[in-house]
């Protein structure tokens, strides 16, 4: 699952509008236009061609986008939060461009997680309703910093069926 697909998940999920999303984007530190968007949430057609020629109608969604647009969403649906002294005013990016795909799932995970002010046991309610059982204890570990000793990458299953359950919960 890229990050295009995550985004086009999640905005059908908590049924997002375009405009919102713009907002978003902004609130993240990112400045996309409403045709931008659009492009973002179009499907890649050369997504099984080995050679990626540009195509106009498609904007890649980066690690580094998909984590400010999940950032905006946080300070959309919580505020923004006053940086403590001697705390930097940005917040910390772990996402690279180039880190792996299930570290971004994690990332969605839990920052998802906060902004729906969701308690691990919404959490699991939300992959049963997509029909995952997990315990709690998994979760915790697919919350965890990375490099933590019980840190378990958040496979496509995860994250897949999690924004499923969330459009299940959000939109019935």
């Amino acid at each position: 699952m890229d990050n295009n697909d995550i985004l086009i998940r999640l905005r059908y999920a908590l049924d997002i509008k375009n405009k919102d999303m713009v907002e978003i984007f902004k609130l993240g530190g990112i400045k996309v236009t409403k045709e931008e968007v659009l492009k973002i949430l179009t499907k890649s057609d050369d997504e099984f061609e080995e050679d990626t020629v540009d195509n106009e109608d498609h904007i890649k969604c980066t690690n580094i986008m998909l984590e400010s647009f999940l950032n905006g969403f946080i300070i959309l649906k919580r505020g923004r939060q006053d940086p403590k002294p001697g705390q930097p005013t940005e917040p910390e990016q772990p996402a690279k461009n180039n880190a792996n795909v299930n570290n971004i799932n994690n990332i969605m995970l839990k920052k998802l997680k906060i902004a729906l002010t969701l308690t691990s046991e919404d959490t699991i309610e939300i992959l049963e309703e997509a029909g995952v059982t997990i315990t709690k204890g998994e979760l915790s570990a697919l919350l965890r910093k990375e490099g933590h000793k019980n840190y378990k990458e958040c496979g496509d299953k995860y994250a897949r069926n999690f924004l499923k359950g969330l459009a299940i919960k959000y939109r019935g």
